[in-house]
């Protein structure tokens, strides 16, 4: 999603040159602009995240992965993937130029259409990028997609996105994309693992959320997010842990009106800060978190 204050980076200009998009940011997978070198970098993300995720990532994510086929070796067709995708769960993915307005992007969601950013990092920005590119969209987000669960729980997202819009409370729906869709950890009959597309397309942070003692895991709780704080140039100081996506669907179907009101009244929590009603799974011991400010 698009933050108010973002300054699109030279990588996507540079990426995008020459290219035209529609009013709703989609274009053609530009699939001549791919170079050898990025189909390498594709390989080299893809063969590296799927090595360590088993064990690590949720049965769900690992399932969909398996089911949609993605190749291992060059950047996925989203042609082909839509095949799959569309037949599985309705959902479909559209090639985008990079981040998008918040009000197209909601628009995509709630019509089961999920944006994905065309092109991908390159090889001295393998371990980082602010931005998305089309690893971190189509690697982290597209294989849940195939859960029938979460692939509800995400269009609802869309259509709440577009009246959170209207009523001014984009800010606290926008905390709960990212520690949920972006960031999100699920606590199994396994053991803890990683849904988050921000962590499963990341090997330093899949390792970090689930074995590190400097973060906060914290049970999921629909108001107490929508208060948090989060990070955007570090790992997360805080991850929230839901049961099931079941409980993730139910606790955010109803009309988030009357929560963001009393939202409104508790005030902010920062991204770090643990609340005397949270069901707590790990207190970090805070090494190594960054004092720069919370988004």
């Amino acid at each position: 999603m698009e933050m108010n204050t973002y300054t699109v980076p030279d990588i996507t200009v540079r990426k995008n040159q020459g290219l035209t998009h529609a009013a709703d940011f989609t274009l053609p997978q530009p699939w001549d602009r791919y170079t050898a070198e990025d189909h390498q970098t594709w390989a080299t993300l893809y063969r590296r995240q799927s090595e360590m995720l088993p064990g690590r990532a949720c049965d769900e994510f690992l399932q969909g992965l398996a089911a949609l086929q993605v190749d291992a070796h060059q950047v996925p067709d989203f042609g082909r993937l839509n095949q799959t995708l569309m037949a599985a769960t309705g959902w479909q993915i559209v090639a985008v130029p990079g981040l998008i307005p918040d009000d197209v992007f909601f628009e995509h969601l709630a019509n089961r259409r999920f944006p994905v950013t065309w092109w991908l990092r390159e090889p001295q920005q393998l371990d980082y990028l602010q931005e998305p590119d089309v690893f971190h969209d189509l690697f982290g987000h597209v294989p849940l997609l195939i859960n029938p669960v979460f692939a509800d729980y995400l269009q609802a997202y869309g259509k709440g996105g577009m009246k959170a819009k209207e009523l001014g409370y984009l800010p606290l729906l926008a905390r709960l994309y990212w520690y949920t869709v972006e960031f999100g950890l699920i606590n199994t009959a396994q053991g803890m693992r990683i849904y988050g597309a921000g962590i499963v397309s990341s090997k330093s942070e899949s390792v970090y959320s689930l074995e590190s003692d400097s973060p906060n895991r914290v049970g999921f709780d629909l108001q107490r997010i929508m208060r948090t704080r989060y990070r955007i140039d570090t790992f997360q100081k805080t991850y929230f842990v839901i049961d099931s996506f079941q409980q993730l669907f139910e606790a955010t179907a109803p009309d988030f009106t009357a929560v963001y009101h009393a939202v409104e009244q508790q005030g902010l929590l920062g991204a770090g800060e643990i609340d005397a009603q949270d069901r707590i799974f790990h207190v970090g011991n805070r090494v190594g978190w960054a004092d720069t400010a919370d988004a």
